[in-house]
């Protein structure tokens, strides 16, 4: 594996940037650097911790290193966390609300409270009579029952066909947001695809921050919470040059830029002083920031200029760019990347109506409720761009199927179609030798319950019609 290949493989395990080029400079495989305990990994620079945390993201972890590093160092107990407080929001029923509730009970009609909360609003300030009332509750409750599936229908079916139809008419493009220059976000079909595959970190993440008190109306203000947002690096505000002759690397700040970020000099010796491979050697000199190696050594020099140019200097992980949009008289924030946990403590953003494309972030912030909900949130959103109108039922369908376990799963071979109690029908989906293989091995028995292992042995599926048995009884004639 070349060096770029570890570098991207690392990176994508959560391995910081410049932890990963510490590692390559000794390693050049991901095998290697599993197969290095934890003592070889802090000789080269790294904290004990972090140390521990690449070998666990890895996920080769040496039983002897880590064994010896506990006997050597106790880990301290964590300090117990603070209990989260409950909010709880009691809702109140409205007199309307009352009212056409006990009306609809006296009309024997069993609806929703959506629809007696969303019709109560509606009349709220109308001075109504009981007979408009009913009235209106016996259209509602028409519409209502002629919206419902039929005894015995198979959802499942009808919502595949309701996605994977319009899905063979969506186009493959990006979808540029108005107003925001270079921000571009993946629609169509391949931004479907990422949502019922649940990816991890989608093709091109991205935020929408918007901004409360000040800072939505000052664009001065704004752009400073969008400057602790974006992620600064060294080479953004500086230029690095190399003095071979002194063995040493001269950081010149750009004034201008320095200015814009808000940022000192002295910041960035902070900061460049947290990284381990220039740890101790960084000095202020005037305006310019000196980093002296300590040793006569070429590669030495080469792996602090590795370690530097792409230091964070000031603002969120992940997040690359922020830039100012203005909707509706209010500034809000649009980024290229993503940080859902990082973004919600800026002072200045509006963490209850933070929105990011990265589902799996959402419910490892926020639960499996939220992450549902922007399941729902983001495939509508991408079918609507596309000019298609697909029920929402459908999709909450699939959300429900991805989400019900607690975590996120994906539609396919490793998730909620891999996981079917038929056997039949995992083998119908992909790598059919193998589960037919196994099932064998282990005696598994198939009920033929659904529908592809029904059509598979040739005999009606037990939906729709095929639910029902009719008898026929012949009448008899008199003289019978």
């Amino acid at each position: 594996m070349a060096k770029k290949d570890t570098l991207k493989a690392l990176i994508n395990r959560g391995v910081s940037e410049e932890v990963a080029t510490l590692l390559l400079g000794k390693y050049s495989t991901l095998s290697a650097i599993g197969a290095a305990g934890s003592e070889e990994l802090v000789a080269i620079g790294l904290t004990d911790e972090a140390a521990e945390d690449t070998l666990a993201k890895i996920g080769k972890q040496s039983p002897r290193s880590s064994a010896q590093s506990k006997s050597k160092k106790p880990v301290p107990e964590a300090a117990p966390e603070e209990p989260m407080e409950e909010v709880f929001g009691n809702r109140v029923i409205t007199p309307t609300e009352e009212r056409l509730g006990a009306l609809a009970k006296k009309l024997d009609m069993d609806l929703p409270p959506k629809i007696i909360t969303d019709i109560s609003r509606a009349i709220e300030n109308a001075d109504f009579d009981d007979a408009v009332c009913n009235k209106l509750l016996v259209v509602a409750n028409r519409m209502y029952t002629s919206h419902l599936m039929d005894r015995n229908e198979s959802a499942g079916v009808m919502a595949a066909h309701s996605l994977g139809e319009p899905g063979t008419q969506m186009n493959m493009r990006t979808f540029h947001y108005a107003g925001v220059a270079n921000i571009n976000v993946t629609q169509g079909l391949p931004r479907l695809i990422e949502i019922v595959d649940a990816r991890r970190v989608p093709s091109t993440p991205s935020m929408e921050i918007p901004l409360v008190g000040i800072a939505a109306q000052d664009e001065s203000v704004a752009r400073h919470v969008a400057y602790e947002i974006e992620m600064t690096t060294l080479l953004d505000i500086a230029s690095v040059e190399t003095d071979i002759t002194n063995m040493r690397l001269i950081v010149k700040p750009d004034i201008r830029k320095m200015t814009v970020h808000g940022l000192a000099p002295e910041d960035i010796v902070d900061r460049l002083n947290k990284v381990k491979a220039v740890r101790g050697l960084v000095k202020l000199s005037d305006f310019d920031v000196v980093i002296t190696s300590d040793e006569s050594s070429y590669k030495k020099l080469q792996v602090m200029y590795d370690s530097i140019r792409n230091a964070k200097i000031k603002g969120i992980d992940g997040i690359t760019r922020a830039v100012l949009s203005k909707t509706g008289g209010t500034w809000k924030i649009v980024t290229e990347g993503s940080n859902l946990k990082e973004v919600l403590r800026i002072e200045g953003v509006d963490a209850d109506k933070v929105m990011t494309n990265s589902i799996l972030e959402v419910a490892e912030v926020l639960g499996i409720e939220a992450a549902r909900n922007s399941i729902i949130h983001e495939a509508m959103g991408t079918l609507g761009e596309a000019g298609l109108d697909v029920d929402i039922r459908h999709i909450m369908l699939v959300a429900d199927l991805m989400t019900n376990d607690g975590y996120v799963k994906a539609i396919g071979r490793h998730g909620v179609s891999g996981k079917k109690s038929s056997v039949l029908a995992r083998a119908a989906f992909e790598i059919t030798a193998a589960h037919l293989l196994h099932a064998a091995m282990v005696g598994e028995v198939d009920s033929l319950e659904g529908v592809t292992e029904n059509i598979i042995v040739g005999q009606p599926v037990t939906l729709g019609t095929g639910a029902v048995n009719l008898i026929y009884t012949p009448r008899k004639e008199a003289q019978e």
